[in-house]
């Protein structure tokens, strides 16, 4: 019976199969191709969340003076021609003028203070040359308005009868001698007041400096 060599087989079959194994290269091999990096990954884009943008007001093209806003209307004040008096004080001030022009006083003036004092609407301004003729003044005053059922709330300084202060609510009058009234000037006080024309009857218009005034 014959018998088969291995010994030159099997090497020679050794060989085939080492011949057909790939190689496999060692990193300590010198003749290994280094490995290529790999591209770092770019970092991600910050994304900024969009600002609602800002309307811009609206410019008037006739206008150089920036953007047209509404501004709040400022309340109307009362003008030199206007007058919140009630008609019931400015009658009862006239009323007491004519009565003092009868009396022969000089230096009517009747001042309209409605809105700017809170204790009257009209101050009644007038002078008597003697404390006997400020008497009598004060005195005319009330018999003439008593007859229209007005009565004065208060009447002060009839002792001296220098400065005679009559109160008809609304209307205060001020009945003075001419030292008195320069002293006070209350008519330069109320210098900004508006004044109210006097109706002067025949031959007393001498009874104020300029019955026409306003």
């Amino acid at each position: 019976m014959a018998t088969t060599k291995r010994g030159g087989g099997g090497e020679k079959a050794g060989g085939d199969r080492d011949k057909a194994r790939p190689r496999i290269h060692s990193s300590h091999d010198g003749g290994f191709a280094p490995r290529a990096k790999r591209p770092k990954p770019a970092p991600p884009k910050r994304v900024e969340a969009k600002r609602p943008e800002a309307k811009r007001p609206i410019i008037s093209a006739s206008s150089s003076q920036g953007p047209r806003t509404k501004k709040a209307r400022p309340q109307p004040m009362p003008s030199s021609s206007t007058s919140i008096a009630s008609d019931e004080s400015r009658a009862i001030a006239i009323a007491i003028a004519v009565a003092g022009i009868e009396k022969k006083a000089v230096g009517l003036e009747i001042l309209d203070v409605a809105g700017k004092v809170d204790y009257a609407d009209f101050l009644v301004l007038m002078t008597g040359r003697s404390d006997r003729q400020v008497a009598a003044l004060a005195q005319g005053i009330e018999e003439a308005l008593r007859k229209k059922n007005k009565r004065p709330l208060s009447v002060e300084g009839q002792n001296h009868a220098t400065w005679i202060l009559m109160d008809y609510g609304d209307v205060v009058v001020h009945v003075f001698q001419d030292d008195a009234r320069s002293l006070y000037d209350i008519d330069g006080l109320w210098l900004d007041a508006r004044r109210i024309p006097i109706p002067l009857p025949e031959g007393a218009r001498g009874a104020t400096d300029d019955p026409l005034r306003d």
